[in-house]
């Protein structure tokens, strides 16, 4: 018997041209038909200009309008990703390669040690408390369960002096804004103290108390957006409300300038802190162990950081980039604390750049970056140098954390190769062991990562770090990420992140850019990439993709660059100057309006890296390069998928929206330009593992979708 088709002429044409259809349909497909989104007749003059700004109404998120449009937004990108046939599968195969345990370094405290662990695929990680190092550990405090979704992070812990009380902070929704806990440690009971309306502040304890920063109550419906202004520090005495607490420092005249404190260990030491930018602070002290003690002030500009380290033999040991771009440990004789009189202990150097530096078992650990991956060296109490730690590899090294009589500390090590492993490390002896092996789904000896340095726009050498698998064949079509931040003198090192495991499984490349703008080499590189100087930073991002054509590993139709924050501008920028760059583009929560970035949150303390639009010179540079405001109507942009949260009140979600309105009208190709508003999240930190996840598996899927290579 024969079983088959007979199929005439006629049967096959159509089989053929039925075939042609389907194929057509997935590579190109009808022109998309955006949510609408209206524009309003609104306008801004800056000096002589006027600039048109139609969605401003955007800016008000919790109008029903705005609510509505961001609806009919997240549909509509659900029905585009419907589209990606393996979208379910990424998500599958990342939750397999999530689903392992991870912990933390362990932290002393007292007599305990506490640390963090996850079994794999919990929404938060669980602070775990144990008597002894290699003992067994018991839950101390499971965010879990403090919300059904996941949606409530720990995001700070911090212990009295004398360990009677800890003191913790947590997020709702991924927002900035803190709420203080009690717990009693002896009876591991929860106090009824409860502060709100708390933001970029920890616990600085003093007896059964402690200083905080707090900010007004924000009007009702700008909880997420209002300008944050007129901070003030409060005592908070443990068993009162927070309605009692003592008023400690408040500048009326100066509503932008937010003070903090800090105590010594031996609370005979006030440390204040003024700042009104990320960059910059003025420092004073107050010995409150003498009679009328007054603050005694070091520091009166915002040209420097500087903080307080520690305090050794009564003198103040501080970590400053004053007069020395490469970063310093100074001593200062409180009885003469005039800066012709600190003595520098540690300094870096160029090749060098000092990172911080923490004392522990009457030791300074130093922690340097040499070409952005770490050296740790370690020094007697007066600086003399006595030896380099030997390190696992080459890679990231963080930890070296303690006390003074603390001997035995802990440090991990990792790399984009290399998941993280966590040593024990004996300060007497000089000897490291592995305290706990990485259980992650990912054969590190697979892969293999590379430093390379290609040269910007200008001749300047930037640093790029290279991953993918050993032997990969290299023919210019290699699905490719490259990654960048390039500013507020943050350094991006290649640590390991489970989520580029999808990309590097499937014959993929991850690539690290270290653009000017961050910290990798000293507060010059990070001059270099600011303000007047911020087409740098762009300048490099595109550079960092042409090297990787030249190189031979991939080609715009394979490439993926992604940003986010201040990464996401640079994303945005990008793609406004070179829209032919890459294939598919990430910008998330980016700061999009930089006529208007001031005017939201903490926009304002923005202003030293980018300039101010009240400024001339400096409107010129924004007007410039602003991704709202320099998108080419008209122009072939590549496909976009944008991301920000409805509770980011860090870069509130307007940026976004407003950027994705125009892009989506200024679009002249076919590419889609699709934004993903993610729902109870924020910036970024305190995300839920589902919701990473997912996140993750939908902006992989679109990346092979738009490039073609499946999965």
């Amino acid at each position: 018997m024969q079983i088959g088709f007979n199929l005439n002429k006629t049967s096959i044409i159509l089989v053929v041209v039925l075939f042609m259809a389907i194929i057509l349909h997935q590579k190109a497909p009808d022109e998309l038909r955006y949510p609408y989104t209206a524009k309003v007749d609104v306008v801004d003059t800056y000096f002589d200009t006027t600039i048109a700004d139609p969605y401003r109404w955007l800016e008000d998120d919790y109008s029903n309008k705005t609510k509505a449009w961001v609806v009919k937004q997240n549909a509509f990108t659900d029905s585009y990703m419907r589209r990606i046939p393996y979208r379910r599968k990424i998500e599958k195969r990342l939750t397999e390669i999530w689903n392992y345990p991870t912990q933390s370094m362990p932290s002393k405290r007292g007599d305990k040690y506490y640390f963090y662990k996850n079994n794999g695929l919990q929404s938060q990680s669980v602070m775990h408390v144990m008597d002894d190092p290699s003992g067994q550990s018991r839950v101390f405090l499971d965010p879990n369960e403090l919300s059904s979704d996941g949606t409530i992070a720990l995001s700070g812990i911090y212990f009295s002096k004398d360990y009677k009380y800890m003191g913790y902070s947590i997020n709702r929704a991924g927002s900035d804004w803190r709420e203080f806990y009690i717990k009693n440690l002896e009876s591991n009971e929860l106090l009824n103290d409860h502060l709100t309306w708390i933001k970029f502040s920890g616990m600085a304890w003093r007896g059964d108390g402690f200083y905080y920063k707090r900010y007004p109550t924000p009007k009702e419906g700008y909880e997420l957006s209002e300008s944050n202004e007129h901070a003030k520090v409060f005592y908070h005495r443990i068993g009162t409300s927070q309605e009692e607490d003592e008023l400690i420092f408040y500048e009326p005249d100066n509503p932008q300038l937010a003070p903090s404190i800090s105590v010594s260990d031996d609370e005979r030491f006030l440390f204040l802190y003024r700042s009104s930018s990320t960059y910059g602070n003025m420092f004073a002290f107050m010995d409150i162990s003498k009679p009328n003690p007054e603050w005694v002030h070091i520091v009166e500009d915002l040209k420097s950081n500087f903080w307080i380290m520690d305090i050794i033999d009564n003198k103040i040991i501080a970590q400053t980039d004053r007069n020395s771009p490469f970063k310093k440990i100074v001593r200062i004789n409180p009885n003469s604390p005039e800066e012709e009189n600190w003595k520098t202990l540690i300094e870096g150097t160029e090749d060098q750049v000092l990172s911080y530096v923490n004392f522990v078992g009457g030791k300074f650990f130093a922690h340097f970056t040499e070409n952005v991956t770490s050296v740790w060296k370690v020094y007697n109490i007066n600086g003399d140098f006595l030896y380099n730690v030997e390190l696992p590899g080459k890679g990231i090294v963080s930890g070296f954390n303690g006390k003074k009589d603390q001997f035995i500390t802990w440090y991990s090590f990792n790399n984009s190769v290399n998941p993280s492993t966590i040593y024990q490390y004996d300060i007497e002896k000089n000897i490291s062991i592995v305290y706990k092996e990485s259980e992650a789904k990912f054969n590190r000896n697979k892969y293999t990562l590379k430093q390379d340095f290609f040269t910007s726009k200008d001749g300047t050498k930037i640093p790029i770090f290279i991953a993918h698998k050993k032997g990969l064949q290299i023919d210019g079509k290699r699905p490719t990420l490259l990654y960048a931040y390039g500013g507020f003198n943050v350094v991006e090192k290649p640590y390991f992140s489970k989520v580029n495991s999808i990309l590097l499984e499937n014959d993929g490349v991850y690539a690290l850019a270290n653009l000017r703008g961050g910290g990798e080499y000293g507060q010059n590189w990070h001059e270099s990439g600011m303000l007047l100087n911020k087409q740098n930073v762009f300048d490099d991002f595109i550079a960092a993709a042409e090297y990787l054509e030249k190189s031979g590993i991939t080609s715009p139709n394979y490439l993926a660059i992604r940003g986010g924050s201040n990464g996401g501008l640079l994303v945005g920028a990008v793609l406004n100057q070179r829209p032919d760059i890459c294939r598919v583009a990430f910008p998330e929560v980016g700061v999009m309006d930089m006529l208007r970035y001031e005017k939201f949150t903490i926009g304002h303390a923005w202003a030293v890296e980018y300039g101010s639009v009240e400024e001339r010179v400096h409107f010129n540079n924004l007007v410039n390069y602003s991704p709202l405001h320099t998108i080419q109507n008209g122009a072939h942009y590549p496909s976009v998928l944008v991301y920000t949260a409805d509770h980011d009140d860090r870069v509130v979600p307007a940026h976004s929206f407003k950027y994705t309105a125009a892009l989506q009208t200024g679009q002249g190709g076919k590419n889609p330009i699709l934004v993903r508003i993610g729902q109870s999240a924020g910036h970024g930190a305190g995300k839920p593992t589902k919701k990473i996840i997912k996140e993750y598996a939908e902006k992989w899927a679109f990346m092979f979708y738009e490039m073609g290579v499946g999965y």
